[in-house]
């Protein structure tokens, strides 16, 4: 009895343990199952279609260094097209849209080539559909770029920053994955030792680039700590040759407004020493065909040069109906205004050229860039020093572009003055702290060596009366003889570098000037040896103490403090 009772249980318990064993193997499964889905990388292959995007018939994704871009190429048989704007904008703004001659310009810095334009998708460039794209090879040129094309889908993939770029080499073989995670698929494979470009790191993924264009993560653990690298480059162009001077660069703005007003040089600069260079207002546009009325004297070069004194003549736009981005977006009148330019001087025996266009208005930034190209190309075959006037860096100037002229002109001036204007509140017109910044932020894209700083010989009076606010442009010897006129004193105020004065008059109104005088002058002048600059300018001859002459010279010659 006892032996059956064991027997029954025994039967009893045997399905009781498969089930348990069964459930425990189950269990088992299912961690393991989990541990796979978790941590075993997946093996899956991006769509590439899906993370390019699907170009059209006729066009190609572009990938711009680490980036891929909205707009596309297009393609004409086997050759790509690029947009002119995607080129202008990162790769070489040098490619210059005629529209009324339908044709591209681009300056070397020794001519001016012509590539017309065709609408039958063949030759350098293409006009397709009101818009304007150059070919890869065009492009190529005269641009230093690696290009990589690709199928499935079309697409190319260009490589165009070569100097301080951050880098990772490939520690082990290893992948890019779309997203940072192990489940994320697949976009390419990398090999141990390849280079890579480094974006940005995350807790255990980095952000790369490789150079064929895959832009996604990799492990941390599987690639080195990023370095800054510098790629050898065997591209060669052109590069600009520039006419300086060996010493310092002293100029002095010679207003002239009639050909009369010429013969008096000799008084002018009597009381001048230091100064190198004159420059004489003798050019200005006349309308938007681009002829300029010039009244240049070869008798006041002639005395010049006897004095010692380079002479640049200078071109502005101040003529008020004559529209400045009218007239340098025609090739004609650029090309009108340049062979005048070049003939008067060859006529008069002039050094060099000084551009004094002002209140750019944005658009018409391409086409003064392009004008000082052109214009670079001829004033250097006539030996002919090129320089720009542009006024302190702000914002609302960033068309002007200094980092461009900076690389086309001889000299880059900054006029380091008109900080407080007519119509604007009471204040300096160039205190040192604004001045200096000035200095500073056109350095971030100018070379010091051809960076020349323009100070003022003027300072306003301004006047307060019932609540009206005006004032006047007055030279150093008036500010001077005003303060003793009112029985005011300057008070030095080193927030912004100048001897300071407040007043009232008989008739209740209050003065205040911030005086332009020996010290100020100085302190702005020490800038130059600080920051190793090219030299000073002044504006203008006539509103100066014969004396600020010395302090320039000291100052100019000096040993940054």
């Amino acid at each position: 009895m006892k032996k059956r009772i064991k027997k029954q249980m025994k039967k009893q318990y045997m399905p009781a343990v498969i089930v348990c064993v069964l459930i425990l193997l189950l269990a088992v499964i299912g961690i393991g199952a989990h541990v796979v889905m978790k941590y075993i990388p997946t093996k899956e292959r991006m769509n590439l279609t899906e993370f390019y995007g699907q170009p059209g018939e006729g066009e190609a994704v572009v990938v711009l260094g680490t980036d891929i871009m909205q707009e596309r190429a297009v393609t004409s048989g086997d050759q790509f097209y690029l947009p002119l704007d995607m080129v202008d904008s990162y790769l070489n703004q040098r490619y210059y849209w005629d529209s009324a001659n339908q044709q591209i310009l681009y300056a070397t810095p020794s001519e001016l080539q012509k590539y017309p334009a065709s609408t039958d998708g063949s030759g350098d460039v293409w006009l397709k559909d009101g818009a304007v794209y150059l070919s890869l090879a065009f492009v190529q040129k005269y641009t230093d770029m690696d290009i990589y094309t690709y199928e499935n889908p079309s697409r190319i993939v260009i490589q165009h920053e070569f100097t301080g770029v951050n880098v990772a080499s490939v520690q082990k073989n290893s992948c890019i994955r779309f997203r940072g995670g192990i489940k994320s698929p697949i976009l390419t494979d990398v090999n141990k030792g390849d280079t890579v470009i480094y974006m940005q790191a995350l807790e255990e993924w980095v952000q790369v680039s490789t150079m064929d264009g895959y832009i996604g993560y990799i492990q941390k653990e599987d690639i080195s700590d990023p370095e800054t690298k510098d790629f050898e480059r065997d591209f060669q162009r052109e590069e600009y040759s520039y006419l300086t001077m060996d010493a310092k660069v002293n100029i002095g703005w010679h207003q002239v407004t009639s050909k009369d007003a010429n013969a008096y040089l000799a008084d002018t600069i009597a009381n001048v020493s230091g100064m190198n260079v004159i420059s004489p207002t003798w050019f200005y546009l006349q309308d938007t065909a681009g002829n300029i009325v010039s009244i240049a004297s070869s008798d006041y070069v002639n005395l010049a040069h006897e004095r010692g004194l380079k002479v640049w003549g200078l071109i502005d736009n101040f003529t008020a109906d004559v529209s400045t981005t009218d007239t340098l977006s025609q090739l004609s009148s650029r090309q009108n205004i340049i062979s005048q330019l070049i003939q008067a001087a060859a006529g008069v025996g002039l050094d060099g050229i000084n551009v004094d266009f002002e209140s750019l208005s944005e658009d018409a930034g391409p086409h003064f860039l392009e004008f000082l190209r052109e214009l670079s190309i001829e004033c250097h075959k006539n030996n002919l020093v090129l320089s720009v006037d542009n006024p302190v860096p702000e914002d609302f100037t960033s068309h002007y572009d200094r980092k461009e002229q900076g690389l086309v002109v001889d000299y880059v001036i900054i006029m380091g003055y008109d900080e407080h204007y007519v119509g604007s509140e009471a204040g300096s017109v160039a205190s040192l702290p604004w001045v200096e910044k000035g200095v500073q932020d056109t350095l971030a894209e100018v070379s010091a060596q051809r960076t020349v700083l323009a100070i003022p010989f003027y300072t306003r009076l301004w006047k307060t009366t019932g609540g009206a606010l005006t004032s006047e442009a007055i030279g150093m010897d008036e500010a001077q003889q005003t303060l003793v006129d009112y029985g005011a004193e300057a008070v030095w105020d080193g927030s912004v570098g100048q001897n300071y004065a407040t007043f009232e008059s008989s008739d209740g109104s209050t003065y205040q000037i911030w005086l332009e005088d020996a010290s100020s002058i100085a302190e702005k002048v020490k800038l130059i040896s600080k920051y190793n600059l090219a030299g000073v300018a002044e504006w203008k001859l006539g509103f100066e103490n014969s004396s600020i002459w010395q302090t320039i010279s000291d100052n100019l010659s000096s040993t940054a403090q």
